[in-house]
């Protein structure tokens, strides 16, 4: 304790006032009030990853676990605090990594999976962007105390093509329920055309295909994304050929895939539903979102 702290505690014992109280820090339930904070996650063989993350106010042995992938910006604290009171209020871990522009460049370092380099060299599998979902589940398990067996994986805008592209070419992973809101635009579920579009020349076969259709995807769509001017919307002639907006591009994304279930004979166990009057927000997509992890 300094000089001038040692007399004032010797006046405030004076006039009867613990000295405590006055150089009291924040106990350890003030600061886990909130329960949100980050952690850098190494236990993969890919770069050091940011993670934010929100606790309900009591984790259990059975407390499950959402991951929730940001958008463009790469924002995951801004998605973080989106989830907040979300994960607080239905009693689930949210689980945001941040995957920056530097280690995963552009929509082929993070939502497209970052198969390869730029030049079209192949990268190991262990390499992927989806590569790191795996052993960060086993790491928040041990972190936090939690056993749930399965997760639930959510994203908006790229985040929700990174989840959809991670159903369609992770057909190990331990997805309990996946909720894809508001693409841009989409890997077709179609081994027809070529690969960003579609799987032609992606390392996905038809039985891999056949198990990601039988998941638990839910394309969650807000009515009013339909902005065509929007900037961060893809334009190209094979994004426009999927809609003119992500309203239009998700609906299409899901008959495709219910017809290629059809047609492979396999069982579908995608959704698709709407959010009445929102556009572009993750933050209003979340509030629908929510409830359907929480019912599971």
């Amino acid at each position: 304790m300094r000089n001038w702290q040692v007399v004032l505690a010797a006046v405030l014992v004076l006039f009867g006032v613990p000295a405590a109280l006055f150089f009291a820090q924040p106990d350890s339930a003030t600061q886990q009030a909130s329960n949100a904070g980050r952690f850098v996650f190494t236990g993969w063989e890919g770069p050091d990853l940011p993670v934010y993350y929100q606790l309900p106010d009591r984790v259990a042995p059975d407390t499950p676990v959402v991951f929730v992938m940001h958008g463009v910006n790469r924002d995951a604290d801004r998605y973080r605090d989106e989830w907040a009171a979300l994960a607080r209020q239905h009693g689930f871990i949210a689980v945001v990594p941040q995957f920056s522009r530097e280690d995963f460049p552009g929509s082929r370092g993070y939502n497209t999976g970052y198969f390869s380099e730029e030049d079209g060299t192949p990268r190991p599998r262990n390499l992927w962007s989806f590569a790191v979902i795996e052993p960060l589940f086993d790491d928040v398990r041990q972190r936090f105390g939690t056993r749930a067996p399965r997760y639930a994986i959510y994203g908006h805008s790229a985040g929700a093509q990174f989840v959809h592209r991670f159903v369609l070419f992770m057909p190990g992973a331990r997805i309990d329920q996946a909720i894809s809101a508001n693409a841009g635009w989409y890997t077709m579920p179609d081994m027809q055309t070529g690969f960003p579009y579609g799987l032609a020349n992606a390392p996905v076969e038809e039985g891999a295909l056949a198990a990601a259709l039988g998941k638990r995807l839910t394309v969650l769509l807000g009515t009013a994304d339909t902005d065509r001017s929007d900037p961060d919307l893809r334009k190209t002639p094979e994004a426009d050929a999927q809609g003119p907006h992500r309203f239009a591009r998700g609906q299409r994304f899901f008959a495709i895939a219910k017809q290629t279930a059809a047609t492979l004979e396999t069982p579908f166990g995608w959704s698709i539903r709407t959010v009445p009057g929102v556009g572009h927000s993750n933050g209003k997509m979340a509030k629908a979102a929510a409830p359907l992890l929480a019912d599971d």
